[in-house]
C-alpha cells in the first residue's frame, strides 16, 4: 500500500522543462529534427539514478555528488553536516548516443564504469518513449580489514557489482516528463541473500519557473523481509526516496535534494540505504555538474 502511494504521490510531482535554444542542456542533448522530443530531462541524472539522456558527442561531463549524514542525527552531529560521502565523476560522450563514465565514491572506495546507449528517441512521428540502455560495473577497492564492518573479501571477483537498467522515458508536456527504470544489480559478495536485486523505479520532473523545477524519484525493490538485510555490517535497508530542487544559475544547475541513502551509484542506494525516509532518516546532499565541449563546430562550452 505504501508504494502503491508513493508511485501516486510521485506521479504528481514529475515533469522537466526543454527550454529555449540557449538552453544549457543543448550541450548534453544536441539539435534533433523538429519532429524529435528533446529534453526530456536537463541531464543525465534525476537525483540518485540515471536519466535516458546521454552527452552530447565530444562532449565531457564532470559531475560532483555529494551527500551529508541524517538530518535526525541532532545537533552534537550539527544535523547531519559533520559527516559526509562524496563521488567525483566523468562522462564522455562517444557520439550523440554512446556515453562511457567513471566515477570514484568515498561509500567503500568504489570505482564505478558504465556504459549509456540511447536505443530510441520520442517523435512525433516516431516512437511515443524514449528508451536508454544502462549497464555498470562497481569495484569495491576498500581494504579487506580496515574496519570492523568491512567484508572479507577472497578474490577481485567479490568485488565487483553489476546493474544492468532500461530507461524508459516520455515527455507529456513542455512541464511535465515522467522515467521509468526496471534493472537488476548482482552482487559480488552480498553480505546476506540475495545475489541479484531486481528493482524498478519511477520518477520525473516539473518546471516551475524559467529557472527551477521540483523533481522525484522512488525505486522498488522485489525483496522478502528476509532478504533486506543486505547493508555492510548486516543492517537492514530501504527501498529509496528522493525528492529534490533543480536550480539554473547561468553556467550550472545545482541539483539540491533529499534523500534516504548516502550512497549514490546504483549498487549503494539499491541496495545499502539504511535509513527509513518515512521514520526522519534523510540525508540532504546535492549534485554539480559542468560540461566541456572538444567539437570545434560548437561555438562555445556550456555548463548546466
Amino acid at each position: 500500500m505504501k508504494q502503491t502511494l508513493i508511485f501516486l504521490l510521485a506521479g504528481g510531482f514529475f515533469a522537466t522543462p526543454a527550454l529555449a535554444q540557449d538552453d544549457l542542456l543543448n550541450n548534453l542533448d544536441p539539435a534533433k529534427p523538429k519532429t524529435t522530443t528533446t529534453a526530456t530531462f536537463k541531464g543525465t541524472r534525476l537525483i540518485n539514478g540515471h536519466t535516458v539522456e546521454t552527452v552530447r558527442g565530444k562532449t565531457l561531463d564532470f559531475l560532483i555528488s555529494h551527500r551529508f549524514g541524517r538530518l535526525n542525527s541532532g545537533v552534537d552531529n550539527f544535523y547531519g553536516m559533520d559527516e559526509a560521502t562524496i563521488r567525483l565523476g566523468l562522462e564522455y560522450g562517444i557520439n550523440d548516443r554512446l556515453t562511457v563514465g567513471i566515477g570514484r565514491s568515498s561509500v567503500q572506495k568504489t570505482v564505478d564504469l558504465y556504459l549509456k546507449y540511447r536505443l530510441l528517441r520520442q517523435a512525433g512521428q516516431g516512437s511515443p518513449v524514449s528508451i536508454t540502455l544502462f549497464g555498470s560495473d562497481a569495484i569495491v577497492t576498500e581494504p579487506t580489514r580496515q574496519n570492523a564492518a568491512a567484508v572479507l573479501y577472497y578474490n577481485n571477483g567479490e568485488r565487483q557489482n553489476w546493474t544492468g537498467q532500461v530507461l524508459i522515458a516520455r515527455k507529456f508536456s513542455e512541464k511535465f516528463s515522467l522515467q521509468v527504470t526496471p534493472g537488476i544489480v548482482v552482487l559480488g559478495k552480498p553480505e546476506a541473500a540475495p545475489k541479484t536485486v531486481a528493482s524498478v523505479g519511477i520518477g520525473g520532473r516539473y518546471k516551475v519557473s524559467k529557472r527551477v523545477s521540483v523533481n522525484a524519484e522512488y525505486f522498488a525493490r522485489f525483496l522478502s523481509e528476509a532478504d533486506r538485510f543486505t547493508a555492510p555490517g548486516g543492517a537492514k535497508t530501504y527501498n529509496v526516496f528522493a525528492v529534490g530542487v533543480d536550480i539554473e544559475t547561468g553556467g550550472h544547475v545545482f541539483q539540491l535534494h533529499f534523500t534516504n541513502s548516502q550512497g549514490m551509484i546504483e549498487k549503494q542506494f539499491l541496495t545499502q540505504a539504511t535509513g527509513d525516509f518515512f521514520k526522519g532518516d534523510i540525508n540532504y546532499g546535492f549534485n554539480i555538474s559542468r560540461t566541456f565541449s572538444f567539437d570545434r563546430k560548437t561555438k562555445k562550452a556550456a555548463a548546466w
